[in-house]
């Protein structure tokens, strides 16, 4: 019988900002189901993920999640509300043009693999 193998969670690189940081006493708990809900929602590798979760965009999303938990969601559902908003929304020309990704993308999408391509570049 062949082992099951599963992908460890990175740890946040942006503990200050980003997501983690605009999560505050909840990130401990948001970061490892964000992380796992994004990759679903988006295909994207857990190290594309979390990169985009430890930009300004990550913290962008946590004030969303954030919004979220103020209507009384919990924090899974919170992330799966923020999730379905920004994967809703669609790159437009301006964003195309200032970040180089293909208009029409989902938003989140679009993001997280901006933020792997910036990494990628600057290596």
């Amino acid at each position: 019988m062949k082992a099951k193998t599963t992908n460890a969670i990175p740890g946040t690189e942006n503990d200050a900002w980003g997501f983690y940081g605009g999560m505050h006493d909840d990130a401990e708990v948001a970061w490892p189901l964000a992380m796992r809900a994004i990759s679903n929602a988006t295909g994207q590798p857990l190290e594309s993920v979390r990169l985009f979760l430890d930009s300004r965009h990550g913290r962008h999303f946590s004030d969303d999640v954030r919004n979220q938990m103020l209507v009384g969601k919990d924090v899974e559902q919170a992330i799966h509300a923020a999730i379905t908003q920004w994967m809703g929304w669609t790159i437009n020309l301006q964003t195309s043009k200032q970040y180089g990704i293909p208009r029409g993308l989902p938003h989140l999408t679009g993001f997280v693999i901006h933020y792997a391509i910036a990494e990628e570049l600057a290596a």
